[in-house]
């Protein structure tokens, strides 16, 4: 495979991870702007890059019977319209670690722009639907990414 067939990545600065797309014609509507509920499906998208850029493997634990993210608290601001074809960066940091839950500040932006502001919570639950431990390796991950470019006393 080359480069061009790979889908997009994003990447980490510091303690965010940017994950550009690109706005398209099913993303909108009627009224030519993108649906109120494509947001959501932009930040999943950036989240789930995050964790796999950051090397967290939901697949393998989700296939194994490890369990798999739900999301458990969701609050977002709308700001301003994204449009057609519009290039859109969703920034992504994590703010909390719990023993069984990440909570993620994510924003979608256009170029300076911020057009929504979002707090996530997901919650690893296992197959049984109950909360469950991450494991202490994705702990570590996150803890990691959400201290990097802080700066140490």
């Amino acid at each position: 495979m080359t480069a061009v067939d790979q889908p997009a990545q994003g990447r980490f600065e510091g303690n965010s991870h940017l994950f550009a797309l690109r706005v398209y014609f099913e993303d909108t509507d009627l009224s030519g702007v993108v649906y109120h509920a494509n947001y959501l499906r932009y930040l999943e998208r950036a989240r789930s890059d995050m964790l796999r850029v950051g090397g967290i493997d939901q697949r393998a634990t989700f296939e194994s019977g490890g369990g798999a993210y739900a999301i458990t608290d969701l609050a977002i601001k709308y700001r301003a319209p994204a449009r057609l074809d519009d290039a859109l960066l969703i920034e992504s940091r994590v703010t909390s670690i719990r023993a069984a839950s990440v909570v993620i500040h994510q924003t979608v932006r256009r170029g300076a722009e911020m057009l929504a502001d979002a707090t996530v919570t997901a919650a690893l639950v296992g197959p049984d639907g109950r909360p469950r431990r991450q494991p202490a390796a994705w702990v570590d991950t996150f803890r990691r990414l959400a201290s990097l470019g802080e700066e140490t006393p």
